[in-house]
């Protein structure tokens, strides 16, 4: 749980730059690379992250630009960068207005009350699952993976 905006905005900032660098890997002929067949693709990973960050911004208080599920996922990967960027970019300039106290207030969360730095602290690790998901499809769909957390096999040639 976050108690110091601070502590958020400096963790969010760097778990939606190495997002962008997971999204900037993608291509349009590999958005429909899945583990398997009929399971959650490169692409819908992409514009799920984009979704949830809007709408857990939203749980949170945020004032936040959002897609909605019925929203058809974009046929670039280009769209689908520019869109994070933007919500990213929302979500840091938003959770900047907010006061330490504000972290401890309870807001509605999926499952019934929660303090809203809890809610946060839910939204990066939420984002980080999925990114670490994408990495491995980005591996089977023979992209070059990023560095996010450390050296990847492309980095170490």
């Amino acid at each position: 749980m976050y108690r110091q905006v601070d502590d958020f905005l400096n963790e969010w900032s760097a778990s939606a730059q190495g997002t962008i660098q997971v999204l900037k890997a993608l291509t349009d002929d590999k958005l429909e690379q899945s583990i398997v067949e009929g399971h959650s693709t490169l692409g819908w990973l992409g514009w799920h992250l984009v979704g949830a960050a809007g709408y857990f911004s939203f749980l949170a208080g945020l004032k936040v630009p959002m897609t909605r599920q019925e929203d058809p996922i974009p046929s670039t990967a280009a769209e689908i960068v520019a869109a994070y960027e933007n919500v990213a970019n929302s979500v840091k300039e938003e959770a900047a207005k907010l006061s330490n106290e504000d972290l401890l207030e309870e807001v509605k969360g999926f499952t019934g009350p929660i303090a809203r730095g809890a809610l946060l602290r839910v939204m990066v690790d939420h984002q980080t699952h999925h990114r670490g998901q994408m990495t491995v499809l980005l591996r089977q769909a023979g992209l070059p993976v990023p560095g996010v957390l450390g050296p990847t096999k492309e980095m170490q040639k």
